[in-house]
């Protein structure tokens, strides 16, 4: 009995999963019209960050070509220059702020100078994240990895919206806009431990943070998405053969939630597979195990290897 990574291999899985029928019916998507983006974000100032490559760039060019302020955060200053320029080319208006996340007094720097600037932030679309597929076992001499990963998809996104929240609520409207991920609503898999653990945390944290700011005008929405084909996920070689979007299709998920505001944005099966994988926990866990023991360290980032392509992902 092959492992799933053998099933996933066939070539005639392959065609299925990089179909186009595959990837609407797995991740749909409906593009937001041009005028509804532009009446929602003409003049507002609007906080990406990851900004410097895939889902926060796409992300920063559709918002930028609607009329809105961009205001682009990575650590990557070269990268985050290209984003900007390509923002301006297209009519937009862009900033840039180089910073690491992970960094308490680079974030708290970051933040006294966007209020300095700009006022107060009318979006904050938290999108930067770090991600490391590895084995419990390559990670035993590596507790940087956690801390790493929990310092941009956790800490660093928590100080961002403390900075920032402040200044909505006390002009009584803003928006929040989490870019969280499906394995947030599912159970962990192998090799995830750090990289769920660190988005769930900030997932559970934004949902609670929302029930407050709610009672002073502030609004919030929490973006479930699955595959993205981008430099974060490029490195994992199953990847290739699941549906997923483009980051300029992905970023128009996140238009969505911008305009209409809603609670969560998510693949219609994810209610379905919270509810099932919670009342199959204990056979997906065994399933899980075995699956991993059965392909075991096949595609893992070696022990000792320095940081990879998807480690600096979204930054």
């Amino acid at each position: 009995m092959g492992t799933l990574e053998n099933v996933l291999d066939h070539p005639v899985m392959v065609r299925l999963a990089r179909s186009r029928a595959a990837t609407r019916l797995v991740n749909p998507y409906s593009p937001v019209r041009d005028s509804r983006l532009r009446a929602a974000v003409s003049g507002r100032t609007v906080l990406v960050t990851g900004a410097s490559y895939g889902l926060g760039a796409a992300t920063a060019r559709r918002l930028g070509a609607a009329g809105a302020t961009v205001l682009l955060v990575a650590r990557t200053a070269e990268a985050l220059a290209g984003t900007a320029e390509s923002v301006t080319a297209a009519g937009g208006t862009a900033h840039s702020y180089p910073c690491d996340l992970s960094d308490p007094e680079a974030v708290k720097d970051l933040a006294s100078k966007i209020e300095e600037r700009h006022g107060a932030v009318d979006v904050l679309v938290s999108n930067a994240g770090k991600s490391i597929r590895r084995s419990i076992e390559d990670s035993y001499d590596r507790f940087h990895d956690y801390e790493r990963t929990i310092g941009v998809n956790y800490l660093g996104p928590v100080r961002l919206v403390l900075a920032l929240l402040p200044g909505m609520r006390a002009r009584g409207h803003g928006h929040l806009v989490n870019i969280s991920t499906i394995g947030a609503l599912i159970p962990p898999g192998p090799r995830w431990s750090a990289y769920q653990a660190s988005k769930s945390a900030f997932d559970v944290f934004f949902r609670s943070a929302a029930t407050e700011a709610a009672c002073d005008g502030i609004t919030a929405t929490s973006v479930y998405m699955a595959l993205i084909r981008t430099r974060m996920s490029a490195p994992t070689a199953i990847f290739d053969n699941v549906p997923g979007l483009t980051p300029d299709e992905a970023a128009e998920l996140v238009c969505r939630a911008v305009v209409d505001r809603p609670r969560r944005v998510s693949p219609w099966w994810a209610g379905l597979a919270e509810v099932g994988f919670t009342a199959a926990r204990w056979p997906w866990e065994v399933v899980a195990g075995r699956l991993f023991a059965a392909g075991r360290n096949r595609g893992a980032v070696p022990a000792g290897r320095s940081a990879t392509r998807a480690e600096e992902a979204r930054q």
